[in-house]
């Protein structure tokens, strides 16, 4: 998959709307409601948008703690939200924590063209034990007709460790034989944090016909090292005020890391 036929630009940035907390999750703020969870992501895609960002994923962020399999309540609250926040002229995808399923059927509901999951491996984590299952997400792909939907799978995930002694490089080449991904993600430890740079020098050494993006810890100050060797990139916290996750959108800081990109993609050219 090339990247440039989803998103039509080179080096694209995923720029990240997180809802605040679902019904049904510890934090939802049942006094506000859903009309709250609409206006508040709406505000935060209107500045990402206008930052000059090259798509949007939204994401159920503050539905801690995490849960495997998610509630009906907040599949209709999240589908709800995006229908009523997805940008009009650039691309955008769902990220369900951690349900692929869900994320794939508010995905096909809402007119989004990408997920992103954790859909391989298995890991010790914060939510006990977890295998994903891509034979089984890719199949209810199928089964609802939504092949159009790429599927990003992040090999690295927060809040985990993979058990097994194989190296990320290993993991990546047999995923992308034995799992069919659209995109390989590379993350941090957690939400936020800047994963080894050296993780993408030897997952692109390994595969080389699947866009590698960054999935956390970019910011103005090292992306444009990051894009040196990754496709793309998935950012969220650092755009926000203070650069704090759970914070609203700081339009200037996405004018600045925006800037940055701009940079970047410009210096590849001359180069080449």
């Amino acid at each position: 998959m090339r990247l440039n036929d989803l998103f039509r630009t080179d080096k694209p940035v995923i720029a990240m709307a997180h809802l605040p907390a679902l019904p049904g999750t510890p934090r939802y703020d049942q006094r506000r409601g859903v009309k709250h969870i609409i206006e508040h992501v709406q505000a935060d895609v209107e500045k990402l948008v206008a930052g000059g960002v090259d798509a949007i994923m939204f994401c159920n962020e503050d539905d801690r703690p995490y849960v495997l399999n998610a509630g009906i309540e907040q599949i209709a609250a999240m589908t709800s939200a995006v229908s009523a926040a997805a940008p009009e002229d650039i691309p955008y995808g769902v990220d369900f924590l951690w349900d692929p399923l869900a994320a794939m059927a508010i995905a096909n509901a809402t007119g989004a063209c990408f997920i992103r999951e954790v859909n391989s491996g298995l890991y010790e984590s914060d939510m006990g034990l977890w295998a994903p299952n891509a034979g089984e997400l890719l199949r209810y792909r199928a089964q609802i007709g939504a092949e159009s939907i790429r599927v990003f799978y992040n090999i690295m995930p927060e809040f985990a460790s993979s058990l097994g002694t194989r190296s990320v490089a290993q993991r990546a080449r047999s995923v992308a034989v034995s799992s069919l991904p659209d995109a390989i993600l590379i993350s941090g430890a957690m939400a936020g944090d800047i994963p080894e740079i050296t993780h993408f020098e030897a997952v692109k050494d390994a595969v080389s016909d699947i866009p590698l993006l960054l999935n956390t810890g970019a910011n103005e100050r090292n992306i444009e090292s990051f894009l040196q060797v990754a496709d793309g990139v998935i950012v969220g916290s650092s755009m926000k005020v203070d650069g704090y996750t759970w914070n609203e959108v700081d339009q200037a800081r996405v004018e600045r890391f925006m800037a940055a990109v701009k940079r970047t993609r410009e210096n590849g050219k001359a180069a080449s």
